[in-house]
C-alpha cells in the first residue's frame, strides 16, 4: 500500500483527499497553479517558482452553473486539459502544513469533483529549488474529461459567446477571463490562446 494509505484509520477518520492523492508522510509538497491559485493561492509556502507543466494546457472547459453562470445558462472557467503545455507557478508546502493545505484546496478545487489531481513532474523556469531541483513532483489538478462540467468539445464561436454573454454570482464570465489574462501578464506569464479569446470575446460584445 502506499505510504499515505491510512490502512489503519476507520474510513470516515481519514482526510477527504486521502482516497484521491497519495502523498509521503513527513515531506513537503509542492503544488502547481496555473489559474488563481498562482496569484491567490490561499495557503502558506515557502517556495515559489515560475514552472512549466507538460502534457496539458490552460483551457475555458469546465461549465460554471454558479460563479459565472446560472444552471439555465453555464458559463466557462479554466481547468487544465490534454495536451501541450502549461506555464504557471509552483509552491512548496513545509510538510508539517501538507494536511492542513490538501484539506483547504479539496474544499476550494474539489467541490463538484470536477478535477483529478494527480502528482506530476514540473520543470522549474528560474533556475533550481532550495535543494537544487530543476524538476519537481507536484500536485495538479487535471479536469475531468468524464465530468458532466467538462466542456471541452465546444467550438471555438460558442466559447465565445458563453463567456461574452453568461453571468453569476461573482459577475459576468468576462470579467473572470479578463481577470485571468490581466493577472497572468502581471506575472510575465504571457498567454496568447487568452488573449486572442479575450479580443474574440470583446469583438462579440462582451
Amino acid at each position: 500500500m502506499p505510504p499515505d494509505s491510512h490502512s489503519d484509520t476507520p474510513p470516515s477518520l481519514r482526510p477527504v483527499w486521502s482516497s484521491d492523492i497519495a502523498v509521503t508522510p513527513g515531506a513537503d509538497l509542492w503544488v502547481f497553479g496555473y489559474g488563481s491559485l498562482m496569484w491567490n493561492p490561499g495557503f502558506p509556502f515557502v517556495e515559489r517558482h515560475a514552472a512549466t507543466l507538460g502534457g496539458y494546457h490552460r483551457r475555458f472547459c469546465v461549465a460554471s452553473h454558479r460563479y459565472r453562470g446560472t444552471p439555465e445558462r453555464p458559463g466557462l472557467v479554466l481547468g487544465l486539459d490534454r495536451g501541450g503545455s502549461c506555464r504557471g507557478i509552483v509552491f512548496r508546502v513545509v510538510a508539517e502544513s501538507v494536511p492542513e493545505v490538501l484539506d483547504y484546496l479539496w474544499e476550494r478545487e474539489m467541490d463538484n469533483r470536477v478535477y483529478r489531481p494527480k502528482i506530476l513532474r514540473v520543470r522549474l523556469r528560474d533556475g533550481v529549488s532550495a535543494e537544487g531541483a530543476g524538476v519537481v513532483d507536484a500536485c495538479c489538478f487535471i479536469v475531468d474529461r468524464e465530468s458532466r462540467q467538462y466542456c471541452g468539445c465546444l467550438d471555438d464561436g460558442v466559447v465565445v459567446e458563453r463567456i461574452a454573454g453568461c453571468c453569476g454570482a461573482r459577475g459576468p464570465n468576462v470579467e473572470y477571463l479578463a481577470n485571468t489574462v490581466e493577472h497572468l501578464d502581471e506575472l510575465g506569464i504571457r498567454d496568447e490562446a487568452l488573449h486572442r479569446l479575450y479580443q474574440a470575446v470583446r469583438r462579440h460584445g462582451g
